[in-house]
């Protein structure tokens, strides 16, 4: 099939039926009623070139993207549109609008490099109710095979990637174009993305892992200032104060649900569209509860005030219907709840006129929360990008909405305050207790610090798999050590290691007993040297021991280290694993820098591996009971290869 050309298509919006989508559906339906039809061009291209740096930059499926009205075509009925040529570029910026039906979309991703790459390809968004993904490997005659079936509602630890979004991974043959075919879900009608950022495996890990931080960061803020408005609360006994602590809550709820974390981290088996609903439905009602006690419409605005009313009737509304999912009812619920929105900042607007100058903060932080709902509306029709910057937008902007209204509730105490002396006493006598609440919280949050900073700085230094000191401490506390020595002209020897065979150990045995191979023998060691001595790991089974000692001395300490060496048993079923180590021996000059002693120690290891080495002579599985033999390399040029085997 050839490639889609350019071409200009018309946008069109039908009407959401089912509320699974109903969260991102509001916002554009309540778009719909003020915007026309819109043309978007999109440029074709199936094949994507792709390398070992893939860091999301790059997207695919948008090219060639095929919808299916009934939603029932399988995997032939697509190959059979595909073949026909009826897969066409996306005409819009990322969505397919409000449609009914299922999405497929074609790419192609060409692997530039002469060796396997594996890649994962991460789905834009996060409410998708299924995503199917097919592949056509280079030389199979065009035929797809099943390569993901991945389901909101299934149990999260069935995803091959742990992310908050579908992750599909895959890795592609050496220099070949490797076909896709990818079938996009949302059951009925809804919002679909058809499109795949292209991600490394390390650059997917570092994103999530950052986006979850950033994620983390606005919902430890919208929490800490919760804790304030309730600890304010408490002190100064204005329920308003209370109120907004529940509300920032909810919020953290509803977001951490509508974001995918809820079922990622907390309800990962049985997770359902439902949940969604219901937790936007309960931040609504939050939100409005606050909103009349800040205002005080029922005092001011009494007209006004039966609207907002009628705003938590219908929030409970959709938290019913939510439960008893009651699709129809959910999505009309929603829509009309996002429709009463702007009359919140209308409401704060007229409080401004009669005197309340917290009320227009209110209006500006209400504002900012409509602007990013506004703009996720824009994104979800297609008509702006979708990218990581607007996908966070919307929490973002509630973020600074909770920031903002915490500023007017600020303005708000100060004119509390001033009403009357004795409110003024009251008000600075809580408030000390607050404050001093709040030092104590903070001192413990400086030592909780204090204490991770001391962890971090120990595994930094520390081998995590042995316990000793890894590579980067070895050389600086060897390098301090050595220059130490210098200065009191004592003798200085470095003793390199290394297991022999050590891959016959993880060959034969496997990578848990290599691994419990390496503890053993760092733990004999460790436990027959001087604190004083310098020991750790430099990489894989070659470790370094820098000790005071002279030649005669150090040989005996590499000889009775052999020993020990030797005596190492590990059980292995009803077999016992033994193995041994080569030695290399140097032994310092004035002159000498730990490079240059290293390096020479290395050398005679090296002479102390092939002198001693013979075919299998690296471990051996005997009976519990029987013995090694050891065998002495020669020494060359001041260097002491020690070598010992069976």
């Amino acid at each position: 099939m050839t490639a889609p050309q350019v071409h200009t298509a018309a946008f069109s919006l039908r009407t959401c039926r089912w509320p699974h989508w109903q969260w991102r559906c509001a916002p554009a339906l309540v778009l719909m009623l003020l915007m026309a039809m819109c043309g978007i061009s999109v440029q074709a291209s199936t094949v994507v070139a792709v390398g070992a740096g893939e860091a999301g930059g790059q997207r695919t499926g948008q090219s060639a993207v095929w919808h299916d009205p009934s939603g029932d075509a399988g995997l032939q009925a697509a190959i059979t549109a595909l073949q026909a040529g009826q897969f066409k570029p996306l005409a819009s910026a990322g969505s397919t609008g409000l449609k009914k039906g299922s999405y497929w979309s074609f790419f192609e991703l060409h692997n530039t490099r002469q060796q396997p790459l594996p890649l994962r390809l991460e789905y834009v968004d996060h409410q998708l109710i299924r995503l199917r993904a097919y592949v056509r490997d280079a030389g199979t005659g065009g035929e797809f095979r099943e390569i993901a079936d991945q389901a909101m509602g299934e149990p999260f630890a069935r995803r091959p990637v742990f992310h908050n979004r579908f992750v599909v991974p895959v890795t592609l043959d050496a220099g070949a174009i490797t076909g896709f075919l990818v079938r996009f879900d949302s059951e009925e009608a809804g919002f679909v993305f058809p499109s795949m950022r292209i991600w490394s495996p390390d650059a997917l890990s570092k994103s999530h892992t950052g986006e979850t931080a950033v994620l983390a960061f606005l919902f430890g803020g919208i929490a800490l200032i919760s804790l304030f408005s309730l600890i304010v609360g408490v002190t100064t006994g204005d329920s308003s104060f209370f109120a907004y602590f529940v509300y920032g809550i909810s919020k953290i709820i509803a977001w951490g649900t509508i974001l995918g974390f809820t079922h990622q981290y907390v309800v990962q088996n049985h997770f359902h569209w439902s949940y969604m609903s219901a937790a936007g439905a309960l931040s609504i009602f939050c939100g409005v509860v606050f909103d009349r006690l800040f205002l005080q419409t029922h005092k001011y605005t009494p007209r006004l005030d039966y609207l907002l009313l009628l705003m938590m009737v219908n929030a409970g509304v959709l938290l019913v219907s939510a439960l008893l999912q009651l699709k129809q009812v959910a999505l009309i619920s929603i829509t009309l709840a996002l429709l009463f929105y702007p009359l919140m900042t209308f409401v704060a607007l007229v409080r401004w006129r009669q005197g309340s100058s917290e009320a227009a903060v209110f209006a500006i932080g209400w504002t900012l929360l409509l602007t990013g709902l506004f703009y996720q509306a824009l994104r979800d029709l297609g008509l702006v990008e979708h990218n990581l910057l607007n996908y966070y937008l919307p929490p973002l902007s509630s973020f600074v909405e909770m920031v903002t209204i915490m500023a007017a509730m600020g303005i708000k105490l100060r004119r509390v305050r001033l009403q009357g002396l004795e409110s003024e006493r009251q008000y600075r006598r809580h408030l000390e207790q607050s404050k001093v609440k709040l030092e104590g919280l903070v001192r413990a949050r400086t030592e909780e610090l204090e204490k991770a900073k001391q962890q971090a700085e120990m595994e930094a230094r520390t081998d995590p798999l042995t316990g000793i000191r890894n590579r980067r401490s070895f050389l600086a506390e060897a390098e301090l050590c050595l220059k130490r020595a210098y200065r009191k002209g004592e003798p200085v020897s470095l003793l390199m290691f290394d297991i022999d065979h050590f891959k016959s150990i993880n060959d034969n045995h496997g990578h848990g007993i290599g691994d419990e191979a390496l503890r053993q023998f760092s733990h004999t060691i460790q436990a027959k040297i001087r604190e004083t001595d310098v020991f750790g790991r430099l990489g894989g089974e070659e470790f370094a021991l820098l000790i005071t000692e002279t030649r005669p001395d150090a040989l005996h300490t590499a000889e009775r280290l052999r020993d020990n060496i030797a005596g190492i048993r590990l059980p292995s079923g009803e077999e016992e694993v033994q193995f041994t180590s080569s030695i290399g021996v140097a032994c310092a000059h004035q002159t000498q820098t730990l490079e240059q002693l290293m390096r020479e120690a290395d050398e005679a290891l090296y002479a102390a591996k092939q002198g001693g080495a013979r075919p299998g002579g690296g471990i051996r599985t005997i009976q519990r009971g029987r013995a090694c033999r050891v065998v002495q390399g020669r020494a060359a040029a001041g260097l002491i290869p020690i070598r010992m085997d069976h």
